[in-house]
């Protein structure tokens, strides 16, 4: 399986029959009648609760071509009682939320790049919206992996954490970091239609790993901005290391991730890699 780059009316149609499919009808107060031969609600229900036609709500699912208002939208959202996450993933798919008049990052904006080497000793790292590493400091590099080494194109979070052969291995709870990672692609590449680099990304993981592929069709959508890891280093054994992740005012594109050990054993951990 290859993925392309969005088509947003099939991509749309498809994100609105897998989330109605999800919704129990016990939760709405409706019926469950024997004639209810698939999961979820019916397409004349969502149309009830989003105040729209059941005509339109077809037309919308079998993908016609139709570029719902941003009140349609909202009316949709509400009625499939979407989290905040799946909401902005839907007003990326319709078109109603502002687009960046400029392309991808693909350098460091000097300001941050020099950010990234003050915050020694805590890793970190800056980002752009595929998860391309723009510049790193040593402690990152220490963490992770040398990216010095790495070709260009293998400077990316995520094909690090879901296909290096060994940092991949890192993570004590893959099926995690793997459900979170896929979410936060398919975010990524419904905001950012038109990228070739990062469909080629997505493609690659689907082809490479079918846990992956298997996720990628359930269309989880989600940004964490903060969390934990629990990994297995190599050098310094088993710690555990909270994340955050900031957006500038400023060059928008860009993502600065901060790690720091998340309890007293990892920070004296992250301690001795950084001196050795």
């Amino acid at each position: 399986m290859t993925i392309a780059t969005v088509d947003p009316t099939q991509e749309l149609a498809a994100f609105l029959r897998t989330r109605r499919e999800r919704l129990d009808p016990d939760d709405f107060g409706l019926p469950r009648r024997r004639s209810r031969r698939t999961p979820g609600l019916r397409r004349e229900e969502v149309a009830e609760l989003a105040g729209i036609s059941i005509d339109y709500v077809v037309r919308l699912e079998q993908a016609r071509g139709l570029r719902p208002s941003a009140d349609v939208v909202e009316a949709l959202a509400g009625a499939l009682r979407l989290g905040a996450d799946e909401r902005a993933y839907l007003f990326d798919l319709t078109r109603q939320r502002p687009r960046d008049a400029d392309g991808p990052a693909t350098a460091a904006a000097p300001p941050l790049a020099r950010l990234v080497a003050d915050l020694s000793p805590l890793p970190a790292m800056l980002m752009n919206h595929r998860f391309d590493v723009l510049a790193w400091n040593e402690e990152m590099a220490r963490l992770l992996v040398g990216f010095d080494a790495l070709p260009p194109s293998r400077r990316n979070a995520m094909w690090l954490c879901l296909l290096h052969p060994e940092i991949r291995e890192f993570y004590v709870d893959r099926d995690r970091v793997l459900r979170e990672g896929v979410a936060h692609l398919r975010t990524a590449w419904a905001a950012h239609p038109q990228d070739p680099a990062l469909t080629g990304l997505i493609s690659e993981a689907i082809a490479h790993d079918e846990e992956f592929a298997r996720l990628w069709e359930e269309r989880d959508v989600k940004l964490n901005g903060r969390g934990s890891k629990a990994m297995r280093h190599p050098e310094i054994g088993a710690i555990d290391v909270h994340f955050e992740v900031l957006a500038p005012l400023q060059d928008s594109g860009q993502r600065l991730m901060i790690c720091r050990g998340a309890d007293e054993p990892s920070r004296a951990a992250l301690e001795r890699l950084r001196t050795r």
